[in-house]
């Protein structure tokens, strides 16, 4: 069972250099977090590294202020194992996936259909919630105590990845786990403003920009935005808005699919292709068309083109699938 081998591996090791995805979100910060905190316990060193910077609305959460940003030299860090969360090829991990040697072992923990099984252990488990629900599961199997901000990351990591317990990854075990949790009384009011409810006023008026140009495609049936590169340019975005973006565009009646195509700041002809379903179309599987992966209900890819050809390109392999 990969899940033994997982713990037999972190019994092994002694230091332990713990990554995730680009564009950060509540489960690759939480898992991480915990991570580090559950092997900490047991007398053991940890450096989390990302290619991305933390997120403000996830900045509340412990120990942010002691992920380190990637930057060149980071190479010195010695380390006998690199962990990846929630991610589905080592690609995904940016530039710190140049830290992983073939002497040290890969271990890949990840909930996602499309892992491409890049470890050396591969713990993978499409069916649970979250990736921070698979690191509840090694506290659980080797018997180290939650405390008060372990169970916080936790949380937001579940919250997040279940839309606020609202997709159908939702179980009545990962229930069961929240409640579990909640014993340890953390404001759920305040995580949710922090997370969902702080945006600047300078980004809701971007996102108003936006959200007017909203199309229809697929006799209804798909809804699709597109931000062009001299929307964006000079502009400090301090908020991820392309979840606001989409859970507007899924929440139109009659709607199965919606996409933003979003074209890179640094990179000419690449798009960013973000993909959510209701459930009917299975999104992982246009996107892996494409390069990318994901989700069933939630995928993305970078695709090589002109916005148009892209856009083109996507909403007729999504009109194939409804």
């Amino acid at each position: 069972m990969s899940l033994r081998k997982v713990i037999a591996s972190i019994k092994r090791n002694k230091t332990f250099l713990i990554t995730s995805h680009m564009n950060l979100e509540g489960d690759a910060l939480g898992s991480e977090i915990a991570f580090s905190r559950l092997v900490k316990k047991l007398g053991k060193i940890a450096y989390i590294v990302n290619d991305d910077c933390v997120p403000h609305n996830y900045k509340f959460l412990p120990d942010v202020d002691k992920i380190i940003k990637f930057k060149k030299g980071l190479k010195k860090i010695k380390f006998d194992c690199f962990v990846a969360l929630d991610c589905a090829d080592l690609n995904r991990c940016g530039n710190v996936r140049m830290l992983a040697t073939k002497k040290t072992p890969i271990l890949n923990i990840d909930h996602h259909t499309s892992n491409v099984r890049f470890g050396n252990i591969n713990w993978i488990e499409p069916q649970v919630s979250s990736t921070v629900q698979m690191v509840y599961e090694l506290y659980k199997e080797m018997g180290v105590k939650l405390d008060r901000e372990i169970a916080l990351t936790l949380y937001v990591g579940m919250l997040t990845d279940t839309g606020s317990f609202r997709y159908s990854n939702t179980s009545s075990y990962t229930h069961k786990i929240v409640s579990e949790l909640m014993k340890y009384e953390f404001n759920i009011a305040d995580i949710y403003k922090n997370i969902y409810e702080n945006i600047s006023f300078r980004d809701m008026k971007l996102l108003m920009g936006i959200l007017p140009q909203v199309k229809l495609d697929g006799q209804g049936k798909i809804a699709w935005f597109q931000i062009k590169r001299k929307f964006l340019k000079g502009k400090k975005v301090l908020f991820d808005l392309t979840e606001y973006v989409l859970s507007f565009a899924r929440a139109i009646k009659g709607i199965e699919v919606a996409v933003l195509f979003k074209e890179s700041l640094d990179m000419k002809n690449e798009i960013r292709v973000n993909l959510r379903s209701r459930g009917a179309v299975d999104v992982n599987r246009i996107a892996g068309f494409f390069g990318g992966g994901g989700h069933r209900t939630a995928s993305g890819a970078t695709v090589r083109g002109s916005l148009a050809q892209v856009r083109s390109k996507v909403l007729a392999k999504i009109k194939d699938s409804l």
